[in-house]
């Protein structure tokens, strides 16, 4: 599901670089010279809109990204720290031979 979401946000980001692109080659080769004033300020602003909401895209795409890598970090470290409990209540605390108050004997025998 967060795949279809970055995918259509790359993808939208994809499309508005790739028409400010073309606008940009268009302006520069086909249309230079040949727009009057008005229709030359007009355009340029349009490719320039577009090419800020690449950016606005591309951040928002950053801060998705940023907001699932946090989540995946805090659930990895939730189930590292379930994973070293399980392992610390299933393993046997040491037994003594000794009695409690009683110090160790040096034969190893009690």
């Amino acid at each position: 599901m967060a795949s279809d979401a970055t995918a259509r946000r790359r993808g939208f980001g994809a499309l508005l670089v790739a028409v400010a692109l073309a606008m940009l080659i268009a302006g520069q080769t086909v249309l230079s010279g040949r727009l009057n004033p008005l229709e030359f300020m007009v355009y340029w602003l349009v490719c320039l809109l577009l090419t800020g909401a690449a950016i606005v895209a591309a951040f928002l795409d950053l801060r998705a990204l940023q907001r699932r890598n946090l989540h995946e970090q805090r659930r990895l470290f939730q189930a590292t720290l379930e994973q070293i409990a399980n392992e610390a209540r299933t393993k046997a605390p040491p037994q003594s031979t000794t009695r409690p108050g009683e110090p160790p004997s040096k034969s190893g025998r009690p």
